[in-house]
């Protein structure tokens, strides 16, 4: 005598809106299959399979999955043929406790079995890829671990790219992104806390530190925040940024991004928290900086001088990109005076036939050059470079024929936005785009006056942030002298012996090196004395 598979059948009823409250499974195997039909609707893809002894009137068993989230031959050589090759489950009076016993302890060789005692839980764990089981007379489910969807292989990041360094950036799956942090550190002292967030997508949210060196109170706070998100959804790491970052309206970010796994293991070694997202390739770091988005990991994969002058040509990149295009315009607007004559007679000769001012003229420029950009981005690979170049040589080279702008503020557009595109953090280069237009027009009303007014508003906004209790412009403001060894340059690793305290991290030392840099050793005593004699 074996058992059979009934026919298969789906779920055939309407969805309705699932209770705020946890129901329970109950006894009855009927009762809790049609429950679970009536929660999921008339779903193609999840399959309703039961086995049935056939000295009994109804099936014993039921097993759930859904098409596309698991992998098919583990459910057929793990929960399919061990439940119909066991002959103990054809033993006559077998009860449903012993029975459950057997399949979970015995039966099933699957790696891992959860019980469900909630409708709500069970549906969890099944559109997480598992198998669902139910036995009739039991109040508990099992759900083996069978989840084996198509998911993005390990490729080169795309918006974080290193000469030198990994080459291997984040997926879309939260159990990779988890494994490669593991991989990254080995350390018992790695954390890794769950959270399930979105109403109606349930996205995989994966708290990622290490015990002992991240800071308690931001740990507390992340918690606290993570746990107080209540939404629809989920669906890329930009909706858990604006639902748990400081309040406030700023044009900064303070929560950093990432896709690559050896920048987020570097953050959460110096006592940054880590925020991995089941469906998107971009982690979180926080707290965040304003000096940790012009950091890069390929710093610390070279040379400590060439790290400083790198490191260096970004903060004058950043200042070009904001301030090149005001400083322009309130020159050429209102103070004349201060160029050299030979450069004013040229830069008058260049806007002899502009009619427009320079503010106008510049925010053309730059409009047209944002306008481009996105239309780069936007079309298909094979020609979006090729129409972003052409269109900006072609569009730049006619107008300064028509004479709708001059050949120096081609230039000075031009140049203003590949500084913009040296900054290697897109969450800053994009905040300088915005502030640019304002500063701009600052520029064009009041001049050197307006900026240099502005500049201070601005710094006072930065000085007052925080990022989770971090404040924003740490360690320069509050001034930490010995914790400035990695901010505007990078010194050797030999000197860098204290962790930077600027996320509040706990363990303070974090290398056992020599003061100074290790010298080269003498000659040995016979090779000495040969040179002697």
């Amino acid at each position: 005598m074996k058992l059979r598979f009934l026919s298969n059948h789906k779920a055939a009823a309407r969805p309705e809106t699932v209770t705020a409250s946890s129901k329970p499974l109950e006894s009855s195997l009927d009762a809790n299959v049609a429950e679970i039909k009536r929660r999921i609707g008339s779903s193609s893809d999840v399959v309703f399979r039961s086995l049935s002894n056939p000295a009994s009137a109804f099936p014993s068993l039921t097993f759930i999955y859904i098409d596309g989230l698991v992998n098919a031959d583990l459910v057929t050589q793990a929960v399919i043929q061990p439940l119909t090759d066991c002959r103990d489950l054809l033993e006559p009076g077998l009860k449903n406790e012993k029975a459950f016993l057997l399949i979970k302890e015995q039966i099933l060789t699957v790696g891992g079995i959860k019980e469900c005692k909630t409708v709500e839980n069970l549906l969890g764990m099944l559109f997480e890829g598992n198998t669902i089981i139910l036995l009739d007379g039991a109040k508990t489910a099992l759900a083996a671990g069978t989840s084996g969807w198509e998911t993005r292989s390990i490729n080169e990041p795309t918006s974080q790219g290193v000469i030198r360094g990994p080459k291997e950036g984040f997926t879309e799956s939260l159990r990779t992104g988890t494994s490669m942090m593991r991989r990254r550190l080995k350390n018992a002292d790695l954390r890794i806390e769950e959270y399930k967030i979105g109403r109606r997508t349930q996205t995989g949210i994966a708290l990622v530190y290490l015990h002992g060196i991240a800071n308690e109170q931001v740990l507390a706070e992340i918690r606290k925040r993570l746990d107080a998100i209540d939404t629809d959804s989920i669906l890329e790491s930009n909706y858990i940024e604006e639902l748990i970052e400081d309040g406030g309206m700023t044009p900064f970010p303070t929560i950093q991004n990432t896709e690559r796994p050896d920048a987020m293991a570097g953050g959460i070694l110096e006592g940054q928290v880590g925020i991995l997202i089941d469906g998107t390739p971009f982690a979180l770091l926080a707290p965040a900086t304003l000096f940790s988005f012009f950091q890069s990991s390929e710093d610390y994969y070279q040379r400590y001088d060439i790290s400083s002058f790198l490191r260096l040509i970004r903060f004058t990149a950043f200042f070009v990109s904001l301030l090149l295009p005001a400083l322009y315009i309130a020159i050429t607007t209102f103070h004349q005076e201060m160029l050299p004559t030979t450069l004013l007679i040229s830069l008058a000769a260049q806007r002899e036939g502009v009619p427009f001012p320079a503010l106008i003229e510049a925010l053309i420029m730059e409009l047209t050059f944002d306008v481009l950009r996105e239309a780069g981005v936007r079309m298909p690979r094979a020609i979006g470079p090729a129409i972003s170049i052409v269109g900006a040589l072609v569009l730049g080279q006619s107008a300064v024929q028509a004479g709708l702008v001059s050949a120096a503020m081609v230039i000075v557009v031009s140049f203003t936005a590949i500084s913009n595109f040296v900054i290697p953090s897109l969450a800053i280069a994009n905040s300088i785009r915005l502030i640019r237009f304002l500063m701009m027009l600052i520029a064009g009303s009041m001049g050197l006056f307006g900026i240099m007014s502005f500049l201070m508003v601005l710094l006072i906004h930065m000085a007052g942030l925080q990022s989770f209790g971090i404040p924003y412009l740490s360690p320069v403001a509050p001034m930490k002298p010995p914790y400035l060894k990695d901010i505007f340059l990078r010194m050797p690793m030999w000197k860098m012996k204290l962790r930077p305290s600027t996320y509040g991290s706990q363990e303070a030392p974090r290398q056992n090196l020599p003061a100074e840099q290790p010298q080269a050793p003498g000659n040995p005593p016979e090779q000495q004395g040969s040179e002697h004699s």
